[in-house]
């Protein structure tokens, strides 16, 4: 009797430099937390490179900054190919990831990847800068990035901010990690608002950071996978969270697909793409995300990449990173298409 060849497992294919990169960035992280729930920002300039706008196109894209609220520090970077100048554009607007915490547009990798998706998709984009934890709490985060939508829908911001091509009528969210919980969770107010000029077509939820009570297998498994920890997302949380309302990983923005759960069954959410890695240890909690957008009727498609770890697509040397900027031009196009039959 012939034994059956098992099919080959997933393996955690990386280069030793990015490896490298993503240790060091754990490390300082980590490094950062302090035991009473603040945040060693002084520490993490270490690793907090810089990158200005740029109003002279670098590989056929400009940049410049808007400022939305000069207290609140909301602002927004955009940024322009300016070889699709007589094209009709989609907008793109991202937040950025982080774990609510950490980062901001104009942090190097976030600057890189929003030129990639502005040059390959093409598309303008709008990158915002929202007000981080443990400084400032849910639901100052998504407050401001819902707030950057309603500024765009105002035809006099418009004019000054976005190019004349920009297509406010193709508004896309996208967002990574933290973003992608903001880009759910904006898209869910954004279907219940009656904006003007802007409307959201379709959602890009790129490794999203949902959670839970509970412990899943992809968190106990992958225990020692780059970037995401249980112990790094227990104190985000712990960060992130109202103060006064007490602890619960189970709360509707952190289990978006829970108990708490909203029910999204009679809400026009538009189209959602949810990009999945078979070693981000939110594995589980981002492919229950999609089940449950299934399950209440929305348009949802699943992009996984088993091979992958949390924040790959940041990594222009990996080959995945190429596949999921053509993914999300096909989504675009594909979403695009059916809003003009419609």
């Amino acid at each position: 009797m012939e034994a059956t060849a098992k099919p080959p497992q997933p393996s955690l294919s990386l280069p030793w430099k990015t490896r490298m990169f993503l240790s060091v960035l754990s490390a300082v992280t980590d490094a950062s937390y302090r035991k009473n729930g603040t945040v060693n920002r002084r520490l993490l300039t270490l690793i907090d490179f810089r990158s200005p706008p740029k109003s002279k196109p670098i590989n056929g894209v400009a940049s410049h900054d808007v400022v939305v609220d000069q207290i609140r520090k909301l602002w927004f970077r955009v940024y322009v190919p300016t070889q699709h100048a007589g094209e009709d554009l989609p907008v793109i607007v991202f937040f950025h990831g982080g774990g609510f915490v950490f980062l901001s547009p104009d942090n190097l990798p976030y600057d890189a990847v929003c030129r990639r998706f502005a040059r390959k998709l093409p598309a303008v984009v709008v990158s915002v800068n929202y007000r981080l934890a443990p400084e400032h709490r849910y639901p100052a985060q998504h407050d401001d990035c819902f707030d950057v939508l309603k500024f765009l829908d105002d035809e006099e911001n418009r004019t000054k901010s976005l190019p004349e091509n920009a297509n406010l009528l193709r508004c896309f969210l996208a967002g990574d990690s933290a973003g992608g919980n903001l880009a759910h969770h904006v898209a869910q107010k954004a279907c219940e608002y009656n904006f003007q000029r802007l409307k959201v077509t379709g959602v890009v939820a790129i490794q999203p950071f949902f959670g839970g009570e509970e412990r899943t297998d992809s968190e106990i498994r992958l225990t020692g996978a780059p970037v995401v920890s249980v112990k790094r997302t227990d104190w985000i949380w712990k960060a992130f969270l109202p103060e006064g309302e007490g602890f619960n990983r189970d709360h509707p923005i952190v289990n978006v697909s829970g108990p708490n759960a909203v029910d999204i069954s009679e809400k026009d959410l538009p189209p959602i793409m949810v990009v999945v890695g078979g070693f981000d240890a939110l594995h589980d909690w981002q492919k229950r995300y999609y089940d449950w957008l299934k399950k209440s009727g929305k348009e949802a498609y699943l992009l996984e990449f088993p091979n992958m770890c949390h924040a790959f697509y940041i990594f222009p040397e990996l080959p995945e990173s190429a596949q999921l900027i053509e993914q999300m031009r096909d989504f675009i196009h594909k979403v695009s298409t059916n809003v003009a039959i419609s």
